[in-house]
């Protein structure tokens, strides 16, 4: 039975430039700031870390770090941007991609890079504090609703929530098409997880297949080395195991995969393995995300091993998603739902899991 024992409605206007309190209970706190470049900021911590969420923006993971360990990629950018495309503020742990278009658009595309969800202005934000069958939690949430003359419209609801003494956290999302016709939908967990040097990819309940992607994104530019590389890898995807070849991770390299296998609870599991014996970790429903996807670039100015992208469709751009058959619709007054386990594993809690 869940118990939600407090709701605190935010207040963009509430927001100053110093890191101020803004809920404290046992073993789980908040505190809000505004980074230099305006954008407001709220962190959830624990015992163990903290994750900084941007509660206007998106409400995308900006920073993640438990147990000392930084979870988000190697980028750009030293403080999140204020910007209406992911493209301008490319540094974060974890955003919404979609909901309407998503991925890298082609040429005959109309849509920015992961469409109008990752840095949308949010409506309403505010904190869940309460105990459900998992024990005590501490939840952010909102609303975002998207709406266009003669058009489409929409209502988001992001989540993050956070446990006491836990580095793993549980990422969500609900869209609700408030429109009275059919609508569109593509939506992606971005999850951006840090480079490990020597890291290696398991998925213990396996899958049928692992693709790489053919096309090559308007932003990619080849070498020799790596067309001669992503060859040899769509011959023999499982190649790419271990994080041990980094001058051949760039440019990027992106793989799908296909009939993920599940547990007895129909849950995926996939990590990235550290050589101390921690893991990142991910967990989710192949029913609520068919598809998924793996990302991985290391350069002096970005290093990503996105190892497991959940999704309803693959990156490619609206187009070419609709073309195969990768679009979902959503009918008017349908509710979509998703969730996902993910975080940061210690060695002795990866020795313990053994999905």
């Amino acid at each position: 039975m869940s118990r939600l024992a407090l709701r605190l409605p935010l207040y963009q206007h509430a927001w100053g430039d110093a890191t101020r309190p803004v809920l404290e209970a046992e073993g789980i706190s908040a505190h809000a700031w505004t980074y230099p470049s305006g954008v407001k900021a709220l962190s959830l911590e624990n015992a163990r870390g903290r994750l900084v969420v941007l509660p206007w923006q998106g409400q995308m993971i900006w920073a993640a770090e438990f147990d000392g360990h930084n979870l988000t990629m190697r980028n750009l950018f030293e403080q999140p941007r204020p910007t209406a495309t992911i493209l301008g503020t490319y540094g974060c742990f974890m955003f919404h991609a979609g909901l309407l278009r998503n991925g890298c658009p082609t040429p005959e595309d109309d849509h920015p890079l992961h469409g109008e969800m990752p840095c949308a202005p949010m409506d309403r934000a505010w904190l869940e504090v309460g105990e459900d069958e998992q024990g005590a939690y501490l939840r952010l949430t909102g609303d975002y609703e998207y709406v266009q003359g003669f058009g489409d419209r929409y209502r988001a609801s992001p989540s993050v929530t956070l446990r006491p003494d836990s580095g793993l956290f549980e990422i969500g999302m609900q869209v609700l098409n408030r429109a009275g016709k059919p609508m569109d939908l593509m939506y992606m967990a971005h999850m951006n997880y840090a480079y490990v040097a020597g890291g290696r990819f398991t998925q213990p309940r396996g899958y049928e297949g692992q693709r790489m992607r053919a096309s090559v994104p308007a932003h990619v530019r080849p070498t020799a080395d790596w067309t001669a590389y992503m060859a040899t890898l769509a011959e023999h995807p499982s190649r790419l195991q271990v994080l041990d070849t980094p001058p051949l991770y760039d440019p990027e390299i992106v793989s799908f995969f296909e009939g993920v296998g599940t547990d007895e609870q129909g849950q995926a599991h996939f990590f990235l393995e550290h050589p101390d014996g921690a893991a990142f970790y991910t967990r989710y429903s192949p029913e609520q995300f068919s598809h998924a996807a793996r990302w991985v670039l290391h350069n002096a100015d970005q290093q990503v091993a996105a190892f497991i992208l959940p999704a309803t469709c693959e990156p490619e751009g609206y187009l070419a998603e609709r073309a195969k058959g990768n679009v979902r619709s959503l009918a008017p007054g349908e509710r979509a739902c998703f969730s996902l386990l993910t975080g940061y594993l210690s060695p002795s809690e990866r020795q313990a899991l053994q999905p």
